[in-house]
């Protein structure tokens, strides 16, 4: 099992679960692999692939951007470099759908005071508020993570949010995750940074 497997172990539990998922893949020149790779969910999902034109947005932004006009219902931004952990890991994708019926937006979120950790991820202050867990403040890779106490490794919007997705890993704009309604797992591995 690869760490690409891992990542979509959520996915696939939605689709299990009943419900119709469309996973759109947004890959470059160099991610053919991948492509050739995922064809063994063809039976398990409904695969699109969207091909990013560089030149235009290189990064996680534009990658969102060029995926969203293949998308209907919500959306959840599922990245294949982290992996979730614990004993609800499989049901946490579908536990932040589930939350978007409520605030408009889930994030599966993990507990984290490291500030290196931190500032290498998508940084979440969660408070606990009248028994939920609400997202009081976010921001992509904080220079200073100081009040930050989690971090998101999922994130689902509402089908009216979804084009504000790119604003939760942009610069220079509010995040429209404050306000967001958390789902807290036991861990999670980003191994696209020297910890992972």
């Amino acid at each position: 099992m690869t760490v690409l497997d891992r990542s979509l172990e959520a996915v696939v539990e939605l689709a299990k679960s009943g419900l119709d998922v469309r996973l759109v893949v947004v890959f470059g020149p160099h991610k053919m692999d991948t492509v050739r790779y995922l064809a063994r969910y063809a039976e398990t999902l409904h695969l699109v692939f969207v091909y990013q034109n560089e030149s235009l947005e290189p990064d996680l932004a534009g990658a969102i951007r060029s995926a969203l006009p293949m998308t209907r219902g919500p959306v959840a931004l599922v990245l294949p470099d982290i992996v979730v952990s614990g004993p609800d890991s499989a049901g946490s994708l579908l536990a932040a759908l589930r939350l978007t019926e409520v605030t408009g937006w889930g994030v599966v979120a993990a507990r984290e005071h490291d500030p290196a950790v931190l500032r290498q991820m998508g940084a979440l202050a969660v408070v606990e508020e009248d028994g939920a867990l609400t997202v009081r403040e976010a921001t992509d890779k904080p220079a200073d993570p100081a009040g930050f106490n989690a971090f998101w490794g999922m994130v689902a919007a509402a089908e009216d949010q979804a084009h504000r997705l790119p604003d939760v890993v942009g610069k220079d704009v509010a995040s429209p995750l404050a306000g967001a309604s958390a789902h807290l797992v036991e861990g999670m591995v980003n191994y696209n940074t020297p910890a992972g």
